[in-house]
């Protein structure tokens, strides 16, 4: 059902403008690849979330599934394999290697994101429950 949650789109809003400074200021070997990647399911997370009513752990699972695809797909060089290799945005957004520790980050990011629904449930604007 769709219903707006703002204060989840001001999670994803802030989550971008982190990844966004992760992405153009960190050059290390554990922020950038594990904590950008744990954030970017909170950040799909939250921003459909703001947008859609689903329980929490069936969105969370979908996230966490749609995730594992996409970095499958790069295990198969997907980008190359349906010609987008020379379009940049294509190589950012579906990624271009396969990391068995990327499936790791996206699960630990779905782990926080429950336990900060358990812990501080976000609730749709004008709900009832």
């Amino acid at each position: 059902m769709l219903k707006f949650h703002p204060k989840s789109l001001l999670i994803a809003i802030l989550l971008f403008v982190i990844e966004v400074l992760i992405a153009l200021y960190v050059k290390d070997s554990f922020i950038r690849p594990f904590v950008g990647d744990l954030l970017v399911v909170m950040l799909i997370y939250y921003f459909l979330k703001a947008f859609i009513q689903v329980p929490p752990h069936l969105l969370a699972m979908a996230v966490l599934l749609f995730s594992f695809l996409i970095e499958i797909l790069q295990y198969f060089n997907f980008v190359d394999l349906i010609g987008l290799q020379d379009f940049k945005i294509a190589r950012i957004v579906l990624g271009t290697s396969f990391d068995w520790l990327d499936l790791v980050a996206y699960t630990v990011g779905v782990f926080f994101i429950l336990i900060m629904e358990k812990a501080i449930p976000i609730k749709a604007a004008n709900s009832t429950s």
